[in-house]
């Protein structure tokens, strides 16, 4: 589990075809100190286990589902990644719970200046962005942001300096891809209110957790 406030940056140092996965060594901007072989590290939001460890250089695996979710498939040498490790149970929230498990892509689509912060549009399929609500949160590339505003097919977020300087969000460019993960607290409330075909009522061919119950029972 990890919060969406990167640790720090760090550098593609090596990669290591294997089949459709990968094998990523990365160097980090930072100590690793306390980081142990099986620990979870965040890379671009996407959740790795580091598999070695060396110094400041650590490599992961990366599974053929996540290279086809992720940017990873476009992943070069030298380029720069947002670094979080997992959070402690004993550290602050500061952003919002991010699981690393990517749910797909999407694409810068413009970036203006307002006054000391930079609003970026991204574009989104839609399989995304029905997860999205205004001042809902989404991570872009592991960074916790606040929706300013969303649609069917495109999303607002807003940065200030700070989180432009320490993290890759900064220098993206229009037309740059980048991971998102959408609020998991939405995809779970999706799941208990329609339910599967399997755990449907045998009786009338309904969940019985759905709209009306919620309504009738005052959770809506």
């Amino acid at each position: 589990m990890f919060t969406g406030i990167i640790e720090g940056l760090g550098t593609v140092a090596g990669i290591q075809p294997s089949g459709q996965g990968m094998k990523l060594t990365l160097e980090a901007d930072f100590s690793l100190d306390g980081t142990r072989l099986g620990d979870s590290i965040a890379v671009n939001g996407a959740c790795l286990t580091a598999v070695a460890l060396a110094g400041r250089r650590f490599t992961v695996d990366v599974s053929p589902e996540t290279v086809a979710r992720t940017t990873f498939g476009r992943i070069s040498i030298g380029q720069r990644v947002n670094l979080e490790r997992a959070l402690r149970l004993s550290d602050r929230l500061d952003g919002h719970l991010v699981s690393g498990h990517i749910d797909g892509m999407g694409r810068m689509k413009d970036r203006r200046a307002e006054s000391n912060a930079i609003i970026i549009t991204f574009g989104a399929d839609r399989t995304l962005t029905r997860y999205m609500i205004e001042k809902g949160s989404v991570a872009i590339d592991g960074v916790s942001l606040t929706i300013n505003r969303c649609d069917r097919d495109s999303f607002d977020v807003s940065i200030i300096p700070h989180t432009a300087k320490l993290t890759t969000v900064g220098f993206k460019k229009v037309g740059d891809p980048v991971n998102i993960e959408t609020d998991m607290i939405g995809k779970y409330v999706e799941r208990f209110v329609t339910g599967t075909r399997e755990e449907t009522d045998d009786r009338d061919g309904r969940s019985p957790l759905d709209m009306a119950f919620l309504a009738k029972n005052g959770f809506i």
